[in-house]
């Protein structure tokens, strides 16, 4: 049955992190339909939603609760029980959790209504959308979201579609997330440097650091495995990520965006070997902790703290971080190394990357709808949803948004990570926000491209087991490479890797891949 899809696929999702929780489903139990059926409400007038019981709605997002949610919520409610006749609830996944929690919530059959969903998420939309855990919206938008149907352009309707039918909401707001080296200014202009543009400039910078500070280049923990790995793929001809295994560790490429359905690993290239020979110098350089793999705080943390010269992160974060970093270290004025600039391989993010979900376990999916559409078209809801209540949590003073006089973070802080209904038009540039993001955005926008597998969803469900597999080696001997700390010389370290990714069933893995798309045509 359908229900069981859904249980097998996340469960296999699950096993990618190398944590298979047992569960038992409760998909099948009464009340969980295919995606598109959640239980419409009864509509007293036709063409409407009858509004005249209180619908309470649970909405699901990623991240802990600000001090000051409970607050902000309570206005958001008062509002929603006026124009709506509904309330939401809000359940926080926090950030360490969501490789597991994020899969059990549409596995276990927990009722809620809606929540974050995304193609890179722990399990994708795209995933969830094919085994029926979310509710297909196509029509209901005509019906109770007019106004949010017409405010979303039909090009990024399309790209939310699987097989002809809408699953989500995407968000408005334009973003690259492309993966970098975040440094500080002042000492690039004390080493007599202008800008770091390319990994040999990054080298030059990283060996200035080692020779005249106290602190090391990148000082984090072993997630930067992960970093140094997306600087082979950016920065390594027109490789680009593939489906197949999770993006959060090793995964599969392609050589360009015209040849996406050949996939590689690329532990079976000459350019992996020779990256592994550079990590292994980079570790002995000092350009990281020795106990990198042990860390408990991270690369920002301590450049914060002045005990790193830079940290590893996505674009925007760092110029979301901007003020946080400027107020901790005021000379440091951090820059920013994008790895995938020079080979033009920007891409750019579409709305289904961050969209808003109903679950067929929803009792009201067409008031979650038009909850969301309030969030995404009315200024007041969003401004509450996206910064807390005005003269609280942010004054706006000459377009730009800051904290309001006497504000405390211990006791005034809140903030909902809902991305996924931000809106362009509604945006207020914060003051903790580098400036340069419009600028840099307008030039990405004038080359970025789009994801060849945009609107693809992976069926693991012929190769959990290797995919599994592959997922325990790479969380122990591909973290090793990434950051030279293989207790083998590392050409000998990958022919190991080489060796346990085999036994694992690459191959099998990238045959099935290879399979799936066959058929596929891109969505762009």
């Amino acid at each position: 049955m359908k229900g069981n899809k859904i249980v097998s696929s996340l469960i296999a999702v699950l096993m990618l992190t190398g944590v298979l929780t047992a569960c038992t489903s409760k998909n099948n139990e009464p009340g969980n339909a295919p995606a598109g059926s959640g239980t419409p409400e009864t509509s007293a007038n036709t063409g409407e939603v009858d509004t005249s019981k209180e619908a309470k709605l649970v909405y699901y997002l990623w991240g802990s609760e600000g001090v000051a949610n409970k607050d902000i919520l309570a206005e958001i409610n008062k509002k929603l029980q006026a124009d709506l006749n509904a309330t939401i609830e809000v359940k926080y996944i926090d950030w360490p959790d969501t490789a597991t929690k994020y899969p059990l919530l549409f596995a276990s059959g927990e009722k809620f209504d809606m929540s974050h969903a995304s193609p890179g998420a722990p399990v994708s939309y795209f995933t969830l959308a094919s085994e029926g855990a979310l509710v297909d919206i196509t029509d209901m938008l005509d019906k109770v979201a007019p106004k949010l149907k017409a405010e979303i352009p039909a090009s990024v309707w399309e790209n939310t579609k699987y097989k002809g039918k809408i699953y989500g909401v995407p968000s408005l707001y334009s973003e690259y997330t492309p993966t970098g080296y975040a440094y500080r200014s002042d000492l690039l202009k004390k080493y007599g440097m202008e800008k770091i543009s390319s990994i040999d400039d990054m080298v030059k910078y990283m060996d200035n650091v080692v020779a005249n500070e106290s602190f090391p280049p990148i000082n984090g923990k072993a997630e930067d495995a992960q970093n140094m790995f997306r600087m082979l793929v950016d920065t390594t001809d027109m490789w680009l990520n593939a489906p197949g295994i999770s993006s959060t560790e090793l995964n599969l490429v392609t050589k360009s965006p015209e040849d996406y359905k050949t996939v590689f690993h690329p532990a079976f290239t000459q350019e992996f070997e020779d990256w592994a020979v550079k990590m292994r110098e980079w570790a002995d350089k000092g350009y990281w902790s020795k106990d990198v793999l042990s860390a408990t705080l991270g690369g920002k943390d301590n450049f914060r703290a002045a005990n790193s010269a830079g940290y590893l992160t996505h674009a925007q974060d760092w110029i979301g971080q901007y003020g946080a970093d400027m107020k901790a270290q005021p000379d440091s004025d951090p820059y920013f190394f994008t790895f995938a600039e020079a080979n033009k391989k920007i891409k750019r993010k579409m709305g289904v990357d961050n969209s808003t979900v109903i679950s067929t376990n929803s009792a009201n999916p067409e008031r979650a709808l038009m909850v969301i559409e309030k969030f995404m078209t009315d200024e007041s809801y969003y401004n509450l949803i996206q910064y807390g209540i005005e003269g609280k949590q942010y004054v706006i003073e000459e377009g730009v948004k800051k904290n309001p006089p006497g504000y405390n973070e211990k006791t005034d802080a809140g903030g909902f990570s809902a991305w996924s209904l931000r809106n362009d038009k509604f945006v207020v540039p914060s003051d903790t926000e580098n400036p340069v993001r419009n600028s840099l955005f307008a030039e990405w926008d004038k080359v970025a491209i789009d994801d060849p597998y945009n609107g693809f969803s992976f069926d693991p469900s012929n190769v959990t087991t290797e995919i599994a597999t592959i997922s325990n080696v790479n969380s122990q001997l591909g973290i090793q490479l990434m950051l030279g700390k293989t207790n083998k010389d590392p050409k000998a370290a990958v022919a190991d890797y080489r060796d346990q990714l085999k036994k694992a069933g690459v191959d099998k893995v990238i045959a099935e891949v290879e399979k799936q798309l066959a058929e596929f045509v891109p969505v762009n």
